[in-house]
């Protein structure tokens, strides 16, 4: 379907969504949608009051979150609009999802990338255990030695140094540096092969494969990975760093003042995290019990009774005690109904940042009512992002592995730092709808037709 048509469908469905109402209810329409609203807000504060209180408190916020949606539907069946209620809201969903798709902008979207030759000495790390054991399901490593890669299959029974093995197989002459793994893995040695200038590889190995899926990977065979050994081209992509602690002779400068001198620095190829995800997944209880630990770790999180207080600087942004931070290494998609999954480009030279800062049940309200927008989140890119705190030391979640480092922390971009060797072939990145935005849906359905005959009659 074109996008005119997309448009012009959404504007007819959300038309008879209202007609739809107004015909069958008639002015009992907008006491219907009283309701609904009313029911909504009753909901959302409930779950914000569930998350922030224990006790008799939370008891009562849970007979709220359930009661408030099923009153509504017993009032609107008692009044007999309960089949008016729900096809209008079919309606209204068909509406919004041919108006996103409607805005979804076709022109290319790809990442500039050049031919390259065969890896003579490839070196390839991969991780048994990772993705519920991919690397055997798909008998990863005997497939690459057969395309001529030095494997290493890493030993469940031992710790190994994933950052010294690459090392050690630069030292060994290594062309090529390339992963089966997760997220984490896969960053502590790209640092490596950014360090050295060397192309690196990414193998769909993982449970979660977020890296691999904005590459354009395919994320359910990740032996077609392989292909980049033998027929594969080379992306420029930017990597994130991570500098924690004050440098050495640098006076301690924030909340946190950590000691001069102690400092440390870390790749991310994803984000970093901060707050409340950060500190829950680092209780010892958590790994045991994850829904339970969360429970009872976010009222104090939430409200500051516990945790480290955040001060955050973007650019121009400052932000003062968000309860989570998240910044990325270039920006995620908004419209993504994944929950920002996808990040469209990994070449724009800067950071995403997300700060999510929610002080009462209004709040929370609004941020549900307007489908993640609201005061509680502030988005921004920048060039760097320094994140402070009132303690020394703060949990941060990197690539999905748990981490406590001392503050400031500093995340910097290194534009075009990273070679990513793929295969010439690949699913790609799937288009993101954007956010809807009704005025530019009416202009597509009302004036691409237009357009589009002035082209013919020319």
């Amino acid at each position: 379907m074109s996008r005119r048509w997309a448009a012009r469908l959404a504007l007819a469905a959300g038309v008879a969504a209202v007609v739809v109402l107004v015909v069958f209810a008639g002015l009992g329409s907008l006491v219907l949608m009283g309701v609904g609203w009313a029911g909504l807000v009753l909901t959302a504060a409930g779950g914000w009051w569930m998350l922030t209180h224990t006790g008799w408190i939370r008891v009562l916020a849970v007979l709220l979150v359930v009661a408030a949606p099923l009153g509504v539907l017993i009032l609107y069946a008692a009044a007999g609009l309960l089949w008016v209620v729900l096809l209008s809201l079919g309606l209204w969903a068909l509406a919004v999802s041919a108006g996103r798709a409607a805005l979804v902008d076709d022109s290319p979207r790809g990442m500039p990338e050049r031919s390259v030759g065969r890896a003579e000495r490839p070196f390839l790390i991969m991780n048994p255990r990772s993705g519920g054991g991919k690397v055997e399901k798909f008998q990863l490593a005997e497939r690459a030695r057969a395309l001529g890669a030095e494997v290493v299959v890493l030993d469940p029974a031992r710790h190994q140094d994933v950052a010294e093995l690459a090392r050690s197989a630069v030292r060994g002459g290594a062309d090529l540096l390339g992963v089966a793994g997760g997220d984490g893995t896969q960053a502590l040695v790209a640092g490596i092969a950014a360090e050295h200038d060397l192309p690196f590889m990414v193998i769909s190995a993982g449970t979660r494969n977020h890296f691999a899926m904005d590459l354009g990977l395919d994320r359910h065979d990740p032996s077609t990975c392989l292909e980049a050994l033998t027929d594969g081209v080379e992306l420029r992509i930017d990597l994130g760093y991570l500098h924690a602690g004050e440098p050495a002779g640098e006076p301690g400068g924030g909340a946190g003042g950590g000691p001069a001198g102690r400092s440390e620095e870390r790749v991310f190829i994803n984000n970093a995290s901060f707050g409340v995800y950060a500190e829950v997944v680092q209780s010892p209880a958590y790994r045991d019990d994850k829904a339970r630990t969360i429970l009872e770790m976010l009222p104090d999180l939430l409200t500051h009774h516990s945790g480290a207080r955040l001060r955050v600087r973007a650019g121009s942004l400052t932000k003062d005690g968000p309860q989570a931070v998240l910044v990325s290494n270039n920006p995620y998609e908004r419209g993504d109904s994944a929950g920002l999954g996808r990040r469209g480009r990994l070449d724009s030279g800067l950071l995403g940042v997300l700060c999510v800062g929610v002080g009462n049940a209004a709040e929370a309200t609004e941020l549900l009512l307007r489908g993640g927008q609201g005061r509680g989140l502030t988005e921004a890119t920048a060039r760097e992002v320094v994140v402070d705190a009132d303690a020394p030391v703060i949990p941060v979640g990197v690539d999905g592995e748990a981490l406590t480092l001392p503050t400031p922390v500093r995340c910097r971009l290194a534009p075009g730092a990273l070679r990513v060797r793929v295969p010439r072939h690949r699913p790609g990145v799937p288009h993101v709808a954007p956010p809807m935005d009704w005025r530019r849906v009416r202009r597509l359905a009302l004036t691409m037709g237009r357009v589009a005959a002035g082209h013919e009659t020319a």
